[in-house]
């Protein structure tokens, strides 16, 4: 018993230990409950393992879609904070993904935070609106979005979608110009 509960600490979750007859007493029920210790303890590994699997596999093709998305992705806490983002919002905001992890948005992007403190403030599950920024010496129109993560809990995240629409405001203002003149 002792040297099989050596090998448990070493993480052999396979070792048994014979069980002798009915009569061993105490001695048997002791060898029987450590059997049933070590495969249940076998059992909640290979879950583990699983699950961790599952999730590895989710994260992958979250990452996959994210960065086949054109449209900027970024993952923020109930507080503000990134937590994630896609290339499409770095190459939006000039910034690389791993400058700003776990820094609050609000400082990230300033042009955002009115919209923030809307979708802070709110139980709604959208807040959106247009924000003009400048990175890069280029100014750029963007269609921003917030929605909240579907949970009961009240810290949960908010996913923050980023449309460039420059090109759409520029043409919309040549139209009025035309129709000016």
């Amino acid at each position: 018993l002792i040297t099989a509960a050596d090998q448990v600490s070493q993480g052999d979750l396979y070792v048994q230990v014979p069980l002798g007859k009915k009569q061993d007493g105490d001695l048997g029920a002791l060898g029987e409950t450590f059997n049933k210790m070590t495969a249940e303890l076998r059992s909640q590994r290979n879950k583990l393992v699983e699950a961790a699997e599952q999730m590895d596999s989710r994260r992958r093709f979250t990452e996959a879609m994210l960065a086949g998305v054109s449209a900027g992705v970024i993952g923020i806490d109930f507080s503000g904070g990134v937590t994630l983002m896609n290339r499409s919002a770095e190459l939006l905001l000039g910034e690389r993904e791993e400058n700003l992890l776990g820094k609050p948005l609000r400082e990230t992007a300033p042009e955002f935070a009115p919209l923030l403190d809307q979708a802070l403030g709110r139980a709604q599950r959208l807040v959106q609106g247009q924000v003009t920024i400048l990175r890069g010496g280029r100014e750029r129109n963007l269609n921003v979005r917030f929605t909240t993560e579907t949970s009961a809990a009240d810290e949960h995240g908010y996913v923050v979608t980023i449309d460039d629409i420059t090109e759409l405001v520029s043409a919309q203002r040549t139209s009025a110009w035309a129709d000016v003149g």
